[in-house]
């Protein structure tokens, strides 16, 4: 009998406990994202995720072993969505610097992250003292690398359409609308729609870099 050549068997996929273990600890983050945008960052407790996410005090024990815990991993996860976000829209868009702008500028108002849990978990981040440690050890470097690359086209920018101008106060003063119109359709009785927040924030660049920005945001071709 000849000897025949068996393939190896593909690796096998993960188990159904590993996938159920990521999928409760997502579920978890989803249900903390909710409770802190109804409840802010101080009145979060681990009962109240639990009965947001449907499930049992002891589960949410098992994931995250304290309320600390849970906060951070959420946050975590919210700022690796956001870097993910960001880049990729730089990644997709033109090379010019008009169009990367545009892109940084747009992500910050994408469906995806746009969503009213979302934008109130961020502020309740944002807004209590004893986050801030937190969220400088999961975001600040993720902050400064934006903050950056932003400062970087705003200078490519300047120098392609003859603008005067300091790069780093556009490119902060850019970021600073955009937080505000977040805080603004956290905090507002009657929020303007996500169009609007990125209108606005485009009347922004339009007033630094005129010839190639107006409010529905680049002028003429990318």
């Amino acid at each position: 009998m000849s000897d025949v050549s068996v393939p190896a068997p593909d690796p096998a996929p993960p188990g159904p406990r590993k996938r159920t273990r990521a999928a409760r600890r997502q579920q978890l983050i989803e249900a903390t994202i909710e409770v802190l945008a109804e409840r802010g960052y101080a009145r979060t407790t681990l009962s109240d995720v639990a009965r947001k996410a449907g499930l049992s005090h002891g589960l949410v024990n098992f994931h995250f072993q304290s309320k600390e815990l849970l906060l951070e991993e959420t946050l975590g996860a919210l700022s690796d969505e956001y870097r993910e976000s960001w880049t990729q829209a730089l990644a997709s868009a033109a090379p010019d610097p008009a169009s990367q702008l545009d892109a940084l500028l747009r992500a910050d108002f994408s469906p995806a992250l746009f969503t009213p849990a979302r934008l109130a978990a961020w502020v309740a981040f944002w807004g209590e003292a004893q986050s801030r440690p937190l969220y400088q050890e999961k975001c600040g470097a993720k902050d400064d690398d934006h903050a950056r690359r932003k400062e970087e086209i705003c200078a490519a920018l300047i120098r392609q359409g003859g603008y005067g101008g300091d790069a780093a106060r556009i490119s902060r003063a850019l970021r600073l609308v955009t937080e505000g119109v977040w805080m603004d359709l956290v905090t507002m009785v009657r929020p303007y729609s996500r169009e609007e927040g990125l209108a606005t924030v485009h009347c922004a660049a339009a007033a630094f870099f005129p010839s190639h920005f107006h409010a529905q945001g680049l002028i003429g071709p990318a």
